[in-house]
Order: structure tokens, then C-alpha cells, then sequence
């Protein structure tokens, strides 16, 4: 008499891997993505607004879900694809070569000596009593993050978080964005200064004699 076939563990397990549970997606990551979200945008309506329309869009795609990767990762990155959509619709990198060349002296002197280029004694780096390392793990931290982020000009923003958010390399920020090299470059130099001064005032707490404009859509 022939056995009845045991099912392999192994199509068992790559089955169960493939199966979507909508039902419980925001329970088990609604917190997380609303997070992620505001974290990007900065706005609690706009994020829950982006994790609502992730949330539509992973239920018309759930049969081209095929395991490859977890259901939160799954999720997360048509989540980010949302995020990328809003800011392209609001076109804040538009003509960003022109904006970079009119904002560039403005931006500058709050930086440089404009006769040799080397950094004002009141702008320079300075040395933090805490590791940025150790600053990170620090769930207050993000908070921090999230607040100097959208203080940034907006052009800056999209291609500072594809950059030390997402780990997306040059080329291709470049080319989601529509920016050339030179200009990604020149937005990234200026999104760092920004960045640091603000966590340097925000969190590490330097002391300086002059507090550097961080909120003007000019610089």
C-alpha cells in the first residue's frame, strides 16, 4: 500500500512566508509606519493620510506579494514610494538649480569668510560631549531629528532623508528626484550644516555666540 505523501516543511514554511494578513496590518504596524511617516513629512495629517493610501495600495497589490521579504518590509516599502509621490507632486525640487545659485551667497555667510572660504569662528564644528552613535539609540533622539529635518527648506528635505534615511546611493536619488549630480551634491553640503547646527543646538548642546538661521526657504 503506497504512503501517503507528507507535505515538505520546507513549501509549508514559503507558503505561510507568502500569506498577507490584512486584517491585522494596523494593529501590528500601524504605529510603526505612522512613525516612519512623520518622521518624512512632518505632519501627523499628511502621515496618516500617506499610511492610509499604503494601506489601500498593498490591498490592491496583496497578490503580487510573493515573500521575499517580511510583511512590515513589504508595507514599508510602498509606504516609502508614497512618500516619494508626495513630494514630487508638491515639486519642491523644481528649478533647483536656479533656487541653488540666487540662495548661494545668502546661505554662505552664515558659514564662510567670503574672501578665503574658511568657516567663521561662530559657525564652525564643534566637539560633542555625546557620540552621535550613542545619541541615536536614544528614542528622544528622533524626536530631535524629526523637528530640524522640517526645519530645513523644503527643496533640501526629500533629498536629505533619501540620502541618511533611506542609504539610497547618488545615482539613483538623482534620478527619482530629477536633480542633476552637481546639484545634489551642492543640496547635501547645505542639508548637513544645517542638520548638524540644529542638533548642536538642539541636543548636544554647544554653546556659541550666534544663533545661525535655520528656518528661512531662502537659504
Amino acid at each position: 500500500m503506497t504512503k501517503p505523501l507528507k507535505p515538505n516543511r520546507h513549501f509549508l514554511e514559503a507558503a505561510d512566508q507568502k500569506r498577507l494578513e490584512p486584517a491585522s496590518w494596523v494593529t501590528l504596524f500601524g504605529d510603526y509606519l505612522f512613525s516612519y511617516a512623520l518622521l518624512k513629512v512632518g505632519k501627523r495629517e499628511t502621515a496618516e493620510d500617506l499610511v492610509q493610501e499604503a494601506f489601500i495600495s498593498a490591498l490592491k497589490a496583496k497578490d503580487t506579494f510573493k515573500g521575499n521579504s517580511s510583511e512590515k518590509t513589504w508595507l514599508t516599502a510602498i509606504l516609502n514610494n508614497k512618500i516619494i509621490d508626495h513630494y514630487r507632486k508638491k515639486d519642491v525640487l523644481k528649478d533647483s538649480t536656479s533656487y541653488l545659485t540666487e540662495t548661494e551667497d545668502e546661505f554662505s555667510k552664515h558659514y564662510f569668510g567670503k574672501s578665503d572660504g574658511h568657516w567663521l569662528v561662530t559657525a564652525s564644528p564643534q566637539l560633542w560631549a555625546e557620540s552621535a552613535d550613542s545619541a541615536v539609540n536614544k528614542a528622544e533622539f528622533a524626536g530631535v531629528i524629526q523637528k530640524c529635518i522640517q526645519k530645513m527648506p523644503s527643496r533640501l528635505i526629500p533629498v536629505f532623508i533619501a540620502k541618511f534615511l533611506d542609504d539610497e546611493d547618488s545615482d539613483t536619488i538623482c534620478k527619482v528626484h530629477n536633480i542633476s549630480s552637481s546639484n545634489y551634491w551642492v543640496i547635501i553640503h547645505r542639508a548637513k550644516l544645517l542638520i548638524r547646527r540644529c542638533l548642536e543646538e538642539n541636543w548636544f548642546q554647544t554653546k556659541r555666540s550666534n544663533d545661525l538661521p535655520i528656518q528661512k526657504d531662502s537659504i
